[in-house]
């Protein structure tokens, strides 16, 4: 038996290839979605998943604004943020964040599942998020993912 051919072959920037992925956020809950979008974001679905290589797609949000939660959080829940000044600390219901801009609540439900380093930054560039069906990235050839 030959222990020379149990190599692993580990991919690079060069022997992967990135997809364009859209996924439509109506009638679909924050936290189901947003856990579905950080692993296709991540690279987990992939035969070739590595931790320290982003090896995910890029992913189009759509429909951002006809997004569920359950229960009482559009009341209870609240994100809190401090600003770097004494008695700089903030406090912000889901709700007015919501009304403010509904792109950013996903946006933070996404990176609050993704590893806090250096490469979550780079992988989170490759989320794009949109209020209506319209976007930008029809070149690229995106397909849509059945929810």
């Amino acid at each position: 038996m030959d222990f020379l051919s149990f190599k692993t072959n580990s991919k690079n920037k060069i022997n992967y290839n990135k997809k364009w992925v859209i996924i439509d956020a109506n009638n679909q809950y924050l936290g189901r979605l947003a856990s579905k979008i950080s692993l296709i974001i991540r690279g987990k679905h992939k035969s070739y998943f590595s931790p320290n290589i982003d090896c995910g797609d890029y992913v189009i949000v759509i429909n951002s604004t006809k997004i569920k939660l359950s229960g009482k959080k559009w009341m209870q829940k609240k994100y809190i943020y401090y600003t770097g000044y004494p008695g700089g600390q903030k406090i912000i219901s889901i709700k007015d964040l919501f009304k403010k801009n509904p792109n950013k609540l996903l946006y933070k439900s996404v990176k609050g599942m993704l590893p806090k380093n250096r490469l979550s930054q780079k992988i989170i560039k490759n989320l794009h998020i949109y209020q209506k069906e319209k976007h930008n990235h029809k070149a690229q050839k995106p397909f849509l993912i059945k929810n």
